[in-house]
């Protein structure tokens, strides 16, 4: 093999090894929960409800929104499902707990058109599941009595997750 042929063959062999450095800028990862993880948090949350005596539905979706786990309890109302589910949905989208953007949402105020859009929850009970700064994943609970309890019971299920969120 002539010299000016290994030159060219060494060139484009550093070419293809260093173009997947390039390829990863196009790019980016997104973590997520595993599903055994999603089912563990459904699952403290049912729990944390019951201890409240209250009969709910928990919802986990992934970072992108999607259905993870979901646990309905045997009495929760059959509207807790859709709830629950929009509830994490949007505390995903939003990147905020849905009991905080019910503030500022009455009429005339700045986020009034929020509650108007589709397959939005403005109602305590959406929480966003985070992992060193990053969303992986949100929780909604729905069928309490109030959404403040929603939301307590939403926080227990991601603080039994806590230690796999490291």
């Amino acid at each position: 093999m002539s010299k000016a042929r290994i030159t060219l063959f060494a060139g484009t062999a550093l070419a293809i090894a260093s173009s997947p450095l390039h390829a990863a800028e196009g790019t980016f990862d997104t973590p997520a929960l595993v599903p055994e993880v999603a089912v563990q948090a459904v699952e403290a949350a049912v729990e944390a409800c019951r201890d409240r005596n209250a009969q709910v539905t928990a919802v986990v979706v992934g970072p992108g929104g999607t259905l993870q786990a979901l646990k309905r309890d045997r009495y929760a109302g059959p509207h807790s499902v859709d709830t629950a589910t929009s509830k994490a949905w949007t505390a995903v989208s939003f990147r905020t707990d849905t009991i905080e953007l019910g503030d500022g949402t009455g009429p005339g105020e700045a986020r009034h058109g929020l509650q108007h859009l589709d397959g939005v929850t403005i109602v305590g009970g959406g929480k966003q599941i985070t992992s060193d700064g990053r969303i992986v994943g949100g929780i909604g609970v729905s069928g309490s009595p109030d959404g403040k309890t929603d939301d307590q019971c939403a926080a227990a299920g991601i603080e039994a997750i806590g230690d796999d969120m490291l």
